[in-house]
């Protein structure tokens, strides 16, 4: 059945995915509607698709599958639209003198002859102009949502996609709906593909082609690779699209000749039939990756060769007077790796915890500035840069403020960005493990030749989320310096979340190797085999000081239903305290939070200080909801404070629980790990040392020690295709 009303009240309304009840009236009376739409309000007018069902506790429903908003037909249907706070500015005292004074011609007025507003009272000119604008920004947006959603596209991304096509946007995707794969909006590739065949492109249509092979690409990239062999690529393809190898092979060749992809000769060791030799193997780049990794191997290069003007002649006796200073003892590597950094313009310092490393970036600053040198700290995350600080007692920043980022999509970053000049002389950048090749394409871009370049990090952790694996690319190439740390010093000797976590590491089972020398009673292993007595086991030893760290957001021990155990048990619901349903979420004051993206624009205060930008992991506390004004009032580990409005709550999630992807880059004082079957891909060894290392005063690990075992024995890490290695070998 096909109903056209207004709706007069919304009952409810998820605001993830857009679930609604509402009331909806018609000439013919009331009813109750039903379904998925989105961006609805209060005065609409709607066309609704569907069918009459009865609710075994609340009657006759009108079930909708399909709706669309079309034009208020009667005055009082203008009106009401007009006054429910859609257009910025226009209330319903407005909104009823609008109405009466334009009768029929309102929406007319609105489109195209905004300048009659001004005779009502109160409006001026350029006042009249932002009406128009918003009315029909508001109502391209419906269309747009409407079309889009016949191809199975949701409203959240057709908004996406209207904000970067415009006001034209559906005669650009009927013209090619494949450019919506070009805008960086995670759109299944199938629905762009089964719109297109729609509309009649043919099956080996160029356009459709080159859409696949992007689309291949690109899911690549999603897994951390940069690049994909030409020969699986188009298998891939050929595959997808059902189309022959012939019409991928000229579909490559035609992006290759529009500069839209990057084709990289090889000469690698490959092994065929039981023989191994060199072979020539064809690599193929988006652009941009292409772009990015040649770059940073050109500039780290250009980097280490340029003249070390920031080398200290008085280097021996300085660090001699810092030992004494500072009353330590630098063992040979650490001092190896200190006279590394002097004599290098560009090196690299990496091992695992307890092996001496800050004790090096704390010598590095103390020397340099000694001598009159400006030193800049850094870390890819808000948490690893408090971190950097508290160990060293310096200033440390994040990369994105360190290099006055900004707002990069977080889809598509931007490589030819232009990035701020780091002033500095000594550039020391901690967690490198984390940097992907776009955040290392920004770092390069901004130092000026003659700035040291220190890279410090862990290679056995996990790589970088983004694409690449840069740090083991940079020293697998063996083109810059750099030292391994392998010894952990007598202090971290004592610390068993130290020792096992080097024995994972090493692939040794530190449940069956018993450690003989004299430790703290900093590690506790509980075994528990199933998952219901894992939690009960939780729920008896976590306090608010704890971090539970998990493999996986699924699943009885995974985030997701840990946090609603942990906030059911520890932060309950109460009179005393407000909440707000989000989705499947309810936030309530008190829960522990995180930032789950990059926030540019959202304002902060700490103390006297007011700034902007909350980035991906930042984690706080919720202090109050305040239903009256919709925000929710949140302060963070660093003791600033910020408002979220209810729209802004898809940024958060809480964080009783996190993924030990999540957990990198950060050190945290008690941490509970529930170890316990999962997807044999999260189950492995570095992981499992990752997680560890984010201990600093108590791990205890709770379930399985045969699951244990076998993330010990999972060293397969699988290899990310890249090619900063190969770059900075043939420089």
């Amino acid at each position: 059945m096909e109903l056209k009303g207004t709706l007069k009240d919304i009952i409810y309304k998820n605001e993830i995915n857009g679930y609604c009840i509402a009331t909806f009236e018609m000439d013919e009376g009331e009813t109750t509607i039903v379904g998925y739409m989105p961006f609805i309000q209060k005065g609409d007018s709607l066309k609704v698709v569907g069918k009459f069902v009865v609710h075994p506790d609340y009657g006759d429903q009108f079930k909708v599958e399909t709706f669309e908003k079309i034009m208020p037909e009667t005055l009082d249907a203008i009106e009401k639209y007009l006054a429910n706070g859609v257009i910025k500015g226009i209330g319903p005292a407005t909104a009823k003198k609008i109405v009466k004074k334009f009768g029929q011609d309102t929406i007319e007025i609105l489109k195209s002859n905004p300048k009659e507003l001004t005779s009502i009272k109160g409006i001026t000119e350029k006042r009249a102009i932002e009406i128009s604008n918003e009315f029909i920004e508001n109502w391209d947006l419906w269309q747009i949502v409407g079309f889009l959603e016949k191809f199975g596209i949701g409203p959240q991304s057709a908004t996406n996609i209207y904000k970067k096509l415009g006001s034209d946007t559906i005669e650009k995707v009927r013209q090619n709906p494949y450019v919506l794969s070009e805008l960086g909006v995670r759109v299944d590739f199938s629905q762009i593909d089964k719109m297109a065949l729609d509309i009649g492109i043919e099956k080996n249509n160029l356009k459709r082609v080159g859409a696949g092979i992007r689309h291949g690409l690109n899911l690549a990239t999603y897994n951390g690779h940069s690049c994909v062999l030409e020969s699986n690529l188009i298998t891939f393809v050929t595959n997808l699209l059902k189309i022959s190898e012939e019409d991928v092979i000229y579909g490559i060749k035609d992006l290759r000749s529009k500069e839209q992809i990057k084709i990289e000769e090889r000469e690698e060791m490959q092994t065929i039939d039981g023989k191994t030799e060199l072979r020539i193997q064809d690599w193929v780049y988006l652009m941009d990756y292409y772009k990015v990794e040649l770059n940073i191997a050109e500039r780290l290069i250009s980097l280490e060769n340029a003249t070390n003007i920031k080398k200290l002649s008085n280097f021996k006796s300085g660090l001699k007077n810092i030992e004494k200073y500072a009353n330590i003892e630098l063992s040979e590597k650490q001092r190896q790796a200190v006279e590394m950094v002097n004599e290098h313009n560009v090196c690299i310092i990496t091992g695992g915890p307890g092996t001496g490393k800050t004790t090096i970036i704390k010598t590095i600053i103390d020397i340099y500035k000694s001598n009159g040198k400006k030193v800049v700290l850094s870390a890819p995350t808000g948490r690893a840069a408090k971190r950097m600080t508290e160990a060293t007692g310096e200033e440390a920043s994040t990369l994105h403020r360190l290099l006055e980022i900004g707002k990069i999509s977080e889809d598509k970053p931007d490589p030819e960005l232009c990035i701020a000049p780091i002033d500095g002389d000594i550039v020391i950048i901690d967690e490198m493990s984390m940097v992907d090749i776009f955040l290392m394409n920004y770092v390069v871009k901004s130092l000026y030749k003659g700035t040291k370049l220190i890279l410090v990090g862990d290679i056995d952790q996990l790589p970088s989320v983004g694409p690449g694996c840069v740090l083991k690319d940079i020293i697998d190439s063996n083109k810059i310096p750099y030292i391994k740390l392998n010894k952990i010093f007598r202090q971290a000797l004592k610390s068993k979340i130290i020792v096992n976590s080097h024995k994972v590491n090493e692939g040794i089972n530190f449940i069956e190797d018993e450690n003989k020398e004299e430790t703290v009673n900093d590690f506790e292993f509980i075994e528990i085999k199933s998952s219901s007595e894992i939690i009960n086991k939780i729920l008896e030893i976590y306090n608010d000081k704890v971090q539970i760290i998990t493999p996986s957001k699924k699943g009885d021990l995974g985030t997701k239903n840990l946090n609603k155990i942990i906030q059911g048990k520890f932060n309950p619901q109460s009179i005393m305290k407000n909440e707000k349903k989000f989705g499947e979420v309810i936030f309530r004051e008190g829960d522990k939070i995180m930032q789950t993206k990059n926030n540019y624009d959202i304002m902060w205060k700490k103390s006297s200080e007011i700034s902007s930008g909350i980035f991906n992991g930042e984690m706080g506390i919720i202090e109050k909801i305040d239903e009256a004004s919709g925000e929710i009032k949140i302060r963070f580990d660093d003791d600033k404070f910020a408002f979220y409005g209810y729209q802004d709550l898809d940024q958060i999630e809480h964080s009783f629980a996190i993924t030990v992807h999540k957990s990198q880059g950060s050190e945290f004082s008690e941490v509970i790990i529930p170890v316990y079957q999962a997807a044999p891909m999260l189950l492995t060894r570095n992981l499992l040392y990752t997680g560890m290392t984010r201990a600093k005063d108590k791990l205890t690990m709770v379930g399985n020690p045969y699951t244990i075992q076998f993330m010990i024995n999972n060293n397969n890490i699988k290899d990310r295709n890249s090619g900063l290695k190969f770059k900075l070998e043939n420089i």
